[in-house]
């Protein structure tokens, strides 16, 4: 395993659609591997593929409420609720802001040896999942921030 470089903007790699991942092989084994790896290093809750470069539709969370989930070509075929709180990320360093995003969601994506599964999801989880999958998609969580937040100066409320 090996910590990779993460993607800061305006890198235009983060704003480009994936593509769909066909090869369920050691090498996504290894970047899968490689991809938490990295992101536990940087302390996030999640890592989507570009964000190191990669225009493969893959990501990785890790809330430490649920298990470390691996998505590959996921798709959202459900999502209701709704809820608006903070987001963050790894390729905006320091930069918060509120997000209004569904509560729950159902989820359907492939694991790393290429078999389908479906997830429920909601909370906190079910964010940083849709986070990721607007990753793969080119969408920026600064297209819709609602206010931004300066964490410093509101001390630890959040």
């Amino acid at each position: 395993m090996a910590i990779r470089k993460i993607v800061l903007h305006p890198d235009e790699v983060l704003e480009k659609e994936c593509e769909t991942v066909k090869t369920f092989d050691d090498n996504l084994h290894h970047l899968l591997d490689d991809m938490f790896e990295t992101m536990y290093d940087a302390e996030g809750v999640g890592l989507a593929a570009p964000q190191i470069g990669i225009e493969k539709q893959v990501a990785v969370i890790d809330t430490r409420e649920e298990e470390p989930l691996e998505i590959i070509n996921p798709v959202i075929q459900k999502a209701t609720g709704g809820e608006v709180d903070l987001e963050g990320c790894l390729s905006f360093p320091g930069l918060f802001g509120e997000v209004e995003r569904p509560y729950r969601i159902v989820l359907t994506a492939q694991d790393r040896n290429g078999k389908e599964f479906k997830l429920k999801a909601e909370g906190f989880f079910a964010r940083a999942i849709q986070h990721e999958i607007d990753h793969l998609h080119g969408v920026l969580f600064t297209e819709k921030v609602i206010r931004y937040v300066d964490l410093e100066a509101e001390g630890s409320e959040r």
